[in-house]
């Protein structure tokens, strides 16, 4: 018998397997983490492809910073102090990136500090932009990409001298690697003309892993162009554990490839092609399917044909829009990642009648879709936070 602690939600779940099982993870580099602060400040003292952000405004200009959502999890204090540490008094904006999420906290600053771990003190100052992607009198049109996708964006990206994005550079499953641009468009985007890029994840090479010739990442990358007053990246460089071991500045495409080739052997991994794959992860991955959908994406290159996916996440905000997560998320992102004939099932706190809607089946726990399981078994208790090689 094999116990596995898989990190489900706000208590583990313990897999218990009498069964051949192979465990795959993600290994980051050893020893401990550095300390964040001056890891910042040093990439910020020798940005990539661009000059210094602080020679990049002037006393008065209008610089936006963006910070991520609840949705990541990500060192937003910390990269928040290190920018404004080395702006000269502007007319500060803090956007928070919601892309089509919604707005994190109803605009209550108070709320949104409490919401995203950000010290009251480091908003002092600034407007407070909660982004709302689905409200369209705060967005402004700014291009149409070669592509064909029309960009719109809120207006305090628009108007801005400068674009600060901020962020942390892991694995996307359709984007090839988070950060980047990606804090602003779909960060700071319209929610239509998000999913309009986001139809590209069908493509081949819009996978995780791939940034030159993803055709959703490039997509998104020429919004760069587009910005009027232009953009400086300060992203994090995460281990699997979301610990943020290296940082990254400057030009927005420069500065994300060269965090990629950090990045990159900490997520790399090798596995069995196999019919049974279980997956999980911590939260905020595990929170919702539409979130745990994720999961599915990163497994898919290891299942069989007629195989299962047993996804193992508590869900505690539930399922999601499950038009959204049928359709935007199973149809488009994840259907052709996966062999013709296949199967995910949720285990989580859900009931039947609230999974039933959705693309996945419903099971009490993951033992008894797994008791008639033959051959190996794949357990990816991390599945997020890794590249199939």
């Amino acid at each position: 018998m094999v116990d596995i602690v898989l990190p489900y939600g706000r208590a583990p779940y313990h897999l218990r397997l009498d069964a051949p099982v192979h465990v795959v993870e993600a290994r980051g580099p050893d020893g401990p983490a550095p300390t964040l602060a001056p890891v910042l400040a040093a990439a910020l003292d020798a940005p990539i492809g661009s000059a210094r952000m602080e020679d990049r405004v002037r006393a008065g200009d209008r610089v936006t910073v963006v910070v991520s959502d609840a949705s990541r999890d990500e060192p937003r204090a910390e990269l928040l102090e290190a920018v404004r540490e080395r702006l000269p008094p502007v007319q500060l904006t803090v956007a928070v990136a919601t892309g089509t999420h919604g707005p994190c906290a109803g605009g209550d600053p108070g709320a949104i500090a409490a919401a995203l771990g950000i010290p009251e003190r480091l908003l002092a100052g600034a407007r407070i932009v909660d982004h709302d992607g689905h409200r369209r009198d705060d967005l402004v049109p700014v291009g149409v990409t070669r592509r064909g996708t029309p960009v719109v964006l809120h207006r305090c990206a628009v108007e801005a001298d400068l674009v600060v994005a901020t962020g942390a550079i892991r694995p996307h499953y359709f984007a090839g690697f988070g950060a980047g641009i990606k804090a602003i468009f779909p960060g700071l985007g319209g929610a239509t003309e998000i999913r309009i890029n986001h139809q590209l994840k069908q493509a081949p090479g819009a996978r995780a892993g791939v940034v030159d010739g993803n055709p959703c990442r490039e997509d998104l990358e020429e919004v760069v162009e587009l910005l009027p007053g232009g953009c400086f990246v300060l992203d994090t460089v995460c281990d699997p554990d979301d610990v943020a071991r290296a940082a990254v500045a400057g030009d927005p495409r420069a500065a994300l490839r060269a965090g990629v080739a950090i990045a990159r052997p900490w997520f790399e991994v090798a596995a069995p092609r196999t019919r049974w794959v279980v997956a999980s992860d911590r939260l905020p991955v595990t929170a919702s399917l539409y979130q745990a959908s994720k999961l599915v994406a990163a497994v898919a290159p290891l299942l069989d044909d007629d195989g299962t996916i047993v996804v193992v996440a508590e869900c505690g905000d539930g399922i999601g829009g499950v038009d959204v997560v049928n359709r935007a998320i199973y149809d488009i992102g994840l259907r052709p990642r996966l062999p013709a004939r296949h199967r995910v099932v949720l285990v989580s706190a859900l009931d039947a009648a609230t999974v039933a809607p959705s693309y996945a089946r419903w099971a009490a726990r993951a033992e008894d879709v797994l008791a008639d399981a033959t051959g190996p078994i794949v357990v990816a208790p991390h599945a997020s936070k890794m590249l199939v090689a």
